[in-house]
């Protein structure tokens, strides 16, 4: 059974008992979502850590393991490819 025919099912038992049917399903889902975020920032704050963060941030801290320290400056020069031989595309006698 869905989340619809629940609420359907709800609905019909509501009525016979002469309440009002509940809400529909996903009404709360923003709220609930959230509630999650401010408790988690008040937990983070009672811990004494930052209370925001940004999400990209945080995953390239866990995916490059190096807490976001770049090993060059973003603007600094690029390095030549050292796979291609200089003045040729790679490709010898095509």
């Amino acid at each position: 059974m869905d989340a619809i025919q629940q609420h359907m099912i709800d609905s019909y038992r509501a009525a016979q008992h002469g309440e009002l049917p509940p809400p529909l399903p996903g009404r709360h889902d923003w709220a609930v979502a959230r509630d999650i975020r401010d408790r988690r920032r008040f937990a983070a704050v009672m811990a004494g850590l930052p209370a925001r963060r940004r999400w990209r941030t945080a995953l390239r801290e866990l995916v490059t393991h190096d807490h976001g320290h770049r090993s060059t400056p973003p603007d600094g020069p690029t390095p030549p490819d050292s796979s291609t031989p200089p003045g040729g595309s790679g490709r010898s006698g095509v």
